[in-house]
């Protein structure tokens, strides 16, 4: 339990009390941090009375910042307490929440930069230090389903066969962000270059089998050596982005997953 020190110390204690009966550990977490905060910038504001004008919120709003989702993240768990403070006969002004935006910037590769990481992708040779022997095949499909159909990197690698309908040329996502399926249709090159990778990984009739086995048949292909191959790619087609901007994450694999469908790239199976 935080040490709050501003007038409401006992409420913030108290009300903290209540929420960690009904939180989970990183959420409490995240409750404690906000809270803290806010503790010290009401202990800043030096009141002498318990309640909270909308002055002195306006105030603490303005000072918050960071990324738009995560302020709005803040004032909600500050409008719990707020609303607390309320029920227990303590003047409070409410604040809106603050719209999200859209905060990050995705790194957006050109023609000839894709081109060139497909080609090296394509071209990837096993070595005595590799122990994935299916990265050949693997590592140029997983990219491919990435820019095809805008997947994140967790949920390509977590796709088992019964995740996908080559008939119908379609995905089906099952554990998705929000805990949501979603279905993700595929270009019919796509589908077709999915296929001839199912049939040469030896993958067509078996449900349970993993899309992107690692060396170990039943473990994935893990997201963080597949960041470490693409950054090797990267490294090769010498695609940089020196002294990017706030928020501009630079070239990496969650931005291939910005896709173009109607830029499909062309994909031979390996014997």
């Amino acid at each position: 339990m935080p040490n709050f020190k501003s007038i409401f110390h006992i409420e913030f204690s108290d009300f903290l009390s209540l929420r960690e009966a009904v939180l989970s550990e990183s959420a409490y977490a995240h409750d404690c941090h906000y809270l803290t905060s806010f503790d010290s910038y009401l202990s800043e504001c030096n009141l002498q009375q318990k309640e909270v004008s909308e002055n002195v919120i306006t105030e603490w709003v303005k000072s918050l910042s960071g990324k738009s989702s995560s302020i709005a993240n803040e004032v909600i768990v500050i409008r719990l307490f707020l609303r607390y403070l309320s029920s227990i006969g303590i003047r409070v002004f409410m604040p809106p929440i603050p719209k999200v935006t859209d905060d990050y910037v995705p790194y957006i590769f050109s023609d000839e930069e894709l081109k060139r990481i497909f080609t090296l992708s394509d071209n990837i040779t096993l070595t005595k230090s590799q122990p994935n022997p299916y990265i050949q095949l693997e590592f140029p499909m997983m990219l491919r389903i990435m820019y095809g159909c805008g997947l994140r990197v967790g949920e390509t690698l977590a796709l088992k066969m019964k995740n996908v309908d080559l008939d119908g040329g379609i995905l089906i996502l099952k554990q998705t962000k929000g805990d949501k399926q979603r279905l993700v249709p595929m270009h019919q090159t796509l589908t077709s270059i999915l296929n001839k990778y199912c049939l040469a990984m030896g993958l067509i009739g078996k449900a349970e089998a993993l899309l992107f086995p690692s060396s170990i048949q039943e473990i994935p292909f893990s997201v963080k050596s597949a960041r470490n191959k693409f950054n090797t790619i990267l490294k090769y087609a010498g695609i940089s982005m020196k002294g990017r901007a706030k928020r501009e994450r630079g070239p990496c694999l969650h931005c291939l997953s910005y896709p173009n469908l109607n830029k499909i790239q062309t994909f031979s199976i390996k014997s």
